[in-house]
């Protein structure tokens, strides 16, 4: 690929980038911009961008060592909204830097098992597809696992991603056991020398214990096969749940080692704060964000693009 080529599909990402935040990004804005036209940063005004920042889903913990940091050096100073939000992206990318690790594929796993999970609704599917897309283009043999038994869409969307990528696409009639599914699944990805297995799962309520126990049959039973796999399993969040995705962080990561992370529908949310508060609190690397349907709409997340997108500044800065 030319370098010029490189530099119009980078412009193209960050500027869906930016736009797929600008609900995250202008209610940020527009508060910060309220709060700090012509006044010193005093005691008040901390406390009201403390509020800002924990209404905007950063959580807590990273909001008052967020507005103890800008108070430490510039309190009682006058002080400009494009200041403010300089110091707050240089800040979240700090925080962000830590997660910010791309999914790495290890050849020497053949094939290497990406096991996707994640509650109903989130755009497991989906993100199954976006991923199958990308390894391809990159010119990696992979095989796509419909271990969704339960739901005929999630099959059929499957089955349609298989044919875009020019994916073979392991599936099975409704109602199969999905652990069956998925072990038959991985030794055909062995005998056809698949560099990747990308299995998608049935949407399952984080509340509901029996559902969380067949993940854990499907583990089991891939381990069977490869002791060492899966090599990934990737829990799917939305980010409009805002706050939600704590407890499903919390209750998928007890059933099942979580490997990393995938926010999606980033564009359809003011909660693009969320993604800080899932930093803070849990370290798991986030590999990937989502800004909408299309394949290029997924893409490795990257901190600074991400913080200054959410401030509302240039992601190039």
């Amino acid at each position: 690929m030319t370098t010029e080529k490189q530099n119009k599909l980078e412009s193209s990402w960050l500027s869906r980038l930016k736009g797929g935040l600008s609900r995250s990004s202008s209610a940020l804005s527009k508060n910060i911009n309220d709060l700090f036209t012509k006044r010193k940063l005093d005691n008040d005004a901390i406390e009201s961008l403390e509020e800002i920042l924990i209404t905007s889903d950063l959580g807590i913990e990273a909001s008052s060592k967020l507005t103890q940091l800008i108070s430490s050096s510039r309190f009682g100073k006058e002080v400009t909204t494009e200041e403010i939000k300089g110091v707050l992206a240089s800040e979240i990318t700090k925080i962000l830097e830590p997660v910010a690790v791309p999914l790495r594929i290890n050849s020497q796993n053949t094939p290497h098992v990406i096991l996707v999970c994640g509650v109903n609704g989130v755009g497991k599917t989906t993100t199954v597809g976006k991923l199958a897309e990308a390894y391809t283009a990159a010119g990696l043999k992979v095989i796509l696992a419909a271990g969704d038994t339960f739901r005929a869409a999630a099959i059929e969307q499957l089955n349609i991603w298989g044919k875009r990528t020019n994916c073979q696409v392991i599936a099975s009639e409704l109602g199969k056991d999905a652990a069956s599914l998925t072990f038959e699944a991985l030794e055909q990805a062995k005998q056809s020398k698949a560099d990747i297995l990308l299995i998608d799962t049935a949407g399952r309520l984080h509340n509901k214990k029996e559902l969380m126990a067949e993940l854990q049959k499907i583990v089991r039973v891939i381990s069977k096969v490869d002791e060492t796999a899966p090599h990934s399993c990737l829990l799917v969040l939305d980010a409009t749940t805002g706050q939600n995705t704590h407890s499903q962080v919390e209750v998928f990561a007890n059933a099942v080692e979580i490997t990393g992370l995938i926010i999606t529908k980033l564009d359809g949310s003011s909660k693009g704060g969320i993604l800080i508060s899932l930093a803070e609190k849990f370290c798991l690397p986030v590999h990937a964000i989502g800004v909408g349907e299309q394949a290029k709409d997924l893409q490795p997340f990257r901190a600074a693009d991400f913080a200054n997108s959410l401030l509302g500044l240039d992601p190039r800065l």
